[in-house]
């Protein structure tokens, strides 16, 4: 008795879900922790931890880089940073009290500076004979523009806090507001402000104009400004410290607009307003991994008015906590795209195009630098003198026609 042999038709069967296999992220990029290729690069790095007027008297936790440290501010104003466990015998100083000093173990009392220094052991004799010898692990802190920067890497290789161009030499009237909750300035995702996925995912996007056509200007309607509708033409560059593009549009009114965003490493981004008024960017956001899964936004802004930070009508007159989630699957944004990647996106499963040039070479510099701090070097951006520490920006919206270019604030 003869079988009959199904005959198979291989196009009709290609891409079967049956047969695909799972990717995996990027190690390289992927791992935050002590000791990960890009845990050491992102330590070599200063990183906003706070907000300035939320450090106080009033220890609190707060968790960077896959670390869980304890944030202060002492009575004489001093802000420190501590791992938490007391060395003594391991109680949280999260219970601990603040004083002139420093921060008081609740279990023993004693008492740790800013910089760890243990500066009484109330149950030793004379308050400790050895106290000099013992010292609690730190992190250095320094602030400006509003937000308490921590260097958690090695200390040989402290650099100077950088300044911004954009953010110094304030005119009579302007000042610099800031936000450190939120994924993004432009919502209002602060229930809590560690954002529930990859910090890549979310600082790449600033390399990824195309889809602010798609997502931001068609797909969703018109979140931010109508010329955004327009297709741009687009160059990337790499650059010193970090990458740019250009992204030209030609308006109906006969016009050209050339838009410009910045991404510096290790996780900074420098964006001009999405309104598209014209001039030079004037704020900057920090993109900083809290661990593998999760992130935190940090942002400054020079202004005259505050509001900068207000919460961005994403659909309908509502801000993004007052969508229902049928209307963040109806007309999504940022969030709900990154997030869709997955807590770590899966890279191996990724098919890069030519709309993703931007992201390709972000992360082959990304990778640059990482090599460069793993044979011991020092990475793009990173300076130990103050005379070095000044970063100039390339940023903004600039309108021209045949003979003009406008570049004055609106």
């Amino acid at each position: 008795m003869s079988k009959t042999i199904p005959i198979v038709d291989a196009a009709q069967h290609a891409g079967s879900a049956y047969h695909h296999v799972p990717g995996h992220p990027d190690p390289q990029l992927s791992a935050v922790a002590k000791g990960t290729p890009t845990g050491e690069y992102l330590r070599r790095y200063w990183q906003p931890v706070a907000l300035s007027a939320d450090v106080t008297d009033r220890p609190q936790m707060v968790r960077i880089l896959g670390e869980d440290l304890v944030l202060f501010r002492d009575k004489a104003g001093r802000a420190g940073l501590l791992y938490p466990r007391c060395m003594h015998r391991g109680t949280s100083l999260y219970y601990g009290h603040v004083e002139e000093a420093g921060i008081r173990c609740c279990y023993h009392g004693w008492l740790f500076a800013v910089d760890g220094t243990c500066l009484n052991q109330p149950c030793e004799p004379e308050g400790g004979l050895r106290r000099e010898a013992a010292r609690q692990p730190w992190y250095p802190v320094e602030e400006r523009y509003g937000l308490v920067f921590a260097y958690m890497g090695p200390p040989e290789k402290k650099p100077v806090l950088p300044r911004y161009d954009i953010l110094e030499d304030l005119e009579e009237g302007e000042f610099i507001e800031v936000q450190g909750g939120g994924f993004a300035g432009y919502a209002d995702h602060v229930q809590d402000p560690n954002v529930p996925y990859h910090w890549l995912q979310n600082w790449e996007n600033i390399m990824d104009p195309y889809h602010v056509y798609i997502l931001h200007s068609t797909f969703s309607g018109i979140q931010f400004a109508e010329n955004f509708k327009i297709l741009p033409r687009v160059d990337f560059e790499a650059v010193d410290g970090g990458v740019i593009y250009h992204a030209w549009r030609d308006l109906e009114d006969g016009r050209k607009l050339e838009r410009i965003n910045s991404a510096l490493f290790p996780n900074i981004s420098a964006i001009p307003m999405i309104d598209l008024s014209p001039g030079q960017g004037r704020w900057i956001g920090w993109h900083v991994a809290v661990d593998d899964q999760h992130f935190r936004g940090f942002f400054a802004a020079r202004t005259k008015t505050p509001g900068n930070f207000a919460p961005f009508k994403m659909h309908n007159g509502k801000s993004w906590t007052e969508l229902s989630e049928q209307e963040k699957q109806d007309f999504p944004g940022d969030f709900e795209a990154q997030y869709g990647q997955g807590r770590v996106t899966l890279h191996g499963e990724e098919h890069l195009a030519t709309s993703d040039r931007g992201i390709a070479l972000l992360r082959r510099q990304m990778k640059q630098q990482i090599a460069i701090v793993q044979q011991g070097g020092d990475p793009a951006g990173v300076h130990f003198n103050e005379a070095d520490a000044l970063v100039r920006i390339r940023s903004g919206n600039f309108y021209s026609t045949s003979d003009t270019t406008e570049t004055a604030t609106a």
